[in-house]
């Protein structure tokens, strides 16, 4: 279970770079999708007389949240639910206004740092990766996928080039016994990446592949995305921080597709970009510094982009 121990414990990537990019204000109401321990909601609470909507799909979230609305009063929010739905809470709660939206996509410290919720490759636990707590666990979707399907998943969201021999080696082992554990899963991996390639630990990319596929990673950013350059008031922010470089993709090919110079749209007269809805603010990446990086090791592959909501209307259609 989540404690409030592990507050502590959890350092917020990129912090001062997002708090920053938000351009805090008194009054306004910002978003963070992504609570987890609260790091991001409490340093913008903090930062300005504002307030926060919070939402996480993890239902231990609600242990740290119920300490924020005791602290915090009338200026923090919290939903347990998937920021794909960000539009339907807003009108739920009546919020006229969003001045900025934060994402972290990270997993969240106490996922991986407890061992019981299935998601770390170092602690030994049950098969599990549910961010929710609900629908198929790790252990009932890799003792039944095909073998093409899971070699083809472990690529695609893992990037990872020996994921047909993961995915053979899986299926020869379940055929043999149930794989129950992830310390289980880790060993076969292992196996199958040769040493050389051990820059990280050769099950870093299987686990990822499988999490982000159990958790429908891939849709809920793209939702989300779409649901923040809704709600977004004229000159709000919009920041995200992803930490691999699929994630990175999609946040790239949505600002641009949303931004002026769209690559789809690029050679058309400049009329053609008298919609766009979004301003780039980061035409690079923000990345960690050499001194965060030291402090946080999980800080290594983040990447913070920045957007600004322009009067434009939404290319997705306005909120109803």
């Amino acid at each position: 279970m989540l404690v409030m121990n592990n507050a502590s414990l959890h350092i917020p990537v990129l912090l001062e770079e997002t708090l920053n990019a938000l351009l805090i204000e008194d009054g306004e109401f910002y978003i963070d999708a992504t609570f987890g321990l609260g790091g991001y909601s409490k340093a913008i609470l903090q930062k300005n007389n504002c307030k926060v909507l919070a939402i996480d799909r993890d239902p231990e979230a609600e242990i740290i949240a119920a300490q924020f609305k005791k602290d915090f009063k009338n200026r923090f929010f919290f939903i347990n639910g998937n920021f794909s739905e960000i539009v339907k809470f807003v009108k739920m709660l009546e919020i006229e206004t969003v001045a900025g939206i934060t994402f972290d996509l990270g997993v969240s410290s106490p996922q991986l740092d407890q061992g019981n919720r299935g998601f770390s490759f170092r602690l030994d636990g049950p098969l599990d990766m549910r961010m929710s707590k609900k629908g198929a666990t790790a252990e009932e979707f890799i003792n039944q996928v095909e073998e093409d399907t899971l070699a083809n998943i472990i690529y695609e969201l893992g990037d990872e080039v020996f994921s047909r021999r993961i995915a053979k080696n899986i299926v020869r082992e379940r055929s043999a016994q149930s794989i129950t554990s992830t310390a289980q899963l880790a060993s076969i991996v292992r196996n199958c990446v040769p040493k050389i390639n051990h820059k990280i630990h050769p099950a870093t990319k299987t686990f990822q592949a499988i999490r982000m596929y159990l958790n429908d990673e891939i849709s809920e950013l793209e939702h989300g995305l779409i649901a923040a350059e809704k709600i977004l008031k004229p000159n709000g922010m919009l920041t995200v921080v992803s930490f691999h470089s699929i994630e990175d993709r999609i946040i790239k090919k949505f600002f641009l597709k949303c931004a002026k110079n769209s690559p789809t749209s690029r050679y058309l007269p400049d009329l053609t970009y008298s919609a766009h809805s979004l301003k780039i603010i980061t035409k690079k990446p923000i990345l960690p510094s050499e001194e965060e990086i030291l402090r946080n090791k999980r800080s290594r592959s983040a990447k913070l982009r920045v957007a600004t909501r322009t009067f434009s209307p939404s290319l997705y259609g306005e909120v109803a």
